[in-house]
């Protein structure tokens, strides 16, 4: 697909949702673990808000819990301003196994506990979905994105009708495929980033403020 058919698809969901509203967005990030879902939500935060809001290790499940950064102002050039509310969302996955830590220098006793804390984060994002306006879904483009969370995390935000839009994710990387995420969930629009580097986050920005100002 090409960059302006994406950025049309983009423009169209966004406006078709947010068009006429007045109330600040809740915008969700959601994606498997390691994906770099709190890597994007701090680099928005501190863009926007000078304030990071998530920790970031290699370790599966940092996020545990959902992170809220409220009324974050996304403002044009000219003059145009929106307040959004960031959630970071904990990662998704079919399965938690505190062997998984233990691989990471985990004690067993430690790893049995941030596996029950993760568990606990999973149920809380999905139950968020009944809160949330619309969801960037964010995905680790070096990855094969055809995997049964990831199938799961777009089926259940569709069966709710939230807007999404797919992240192609880690595009800084040599081994990046955006293409595999395209033609993995090609009924959605896919926006490619490095969350690391703030590649392309800048286009993520104007095409929200272009829908909801």
């Amino acid at each position: 697909m090409t960059g302006v058919k994406m950025i049309g698809r983009l423009r169209k969901i966004l406006s078709n949702f947010f068009q006429g509203t007045d109330e600040d967005i809740s915008i969700g990030i959601y994606g498997p673990p390691n994906a770099g879902k709190s890597t994007l939500s701090n680099q928005i935060s501190v863009d926007l808000t000078g304030e990071e809001m998530s920790n970031v290790s290699e370790v599966p499940h940092e996020t545990r819990a959902v992170e809220k950064k409220e009324k974050v102002a996304i403002e044009s050039d000219d003059g145009r301003s929106i307040d959004i509310n960031l959630l970071d969302m904990p990662g998704i996955t079919t399965n938690v196994d505190f062997k998984d830590f233990k691989e990471h220098g985990m004690e067993e006793d430690d790893a049995k506990g941030r596996a029950k804390e993760a568990t606990k984060g999973i149920v809380e994002a999905v139950k968020y979905l009944d809160d949330v306006d619309a969801c960037l879904v964010i995905f680790d483009s070096t990855e094969d994105p055809y995997t049964q969370v990831n199938v799961t995390i777009i089926g259940n935000l569709e069966a709710k009708d939230i807007p999404i839009l797919v992240l192609a994710n880690k595009t800084d990387l040599e081994d990046a495929d955006p293409d595999r995420v395209r033609d993995a969930f090609p009924q959605h629009p896919v926006l490619e980033i490095s969350a690391k580097e703030g590649e392309n986050i800048d286009k993520l920005y104007e095409e929200i403020i272009e829908r909801l100002s």
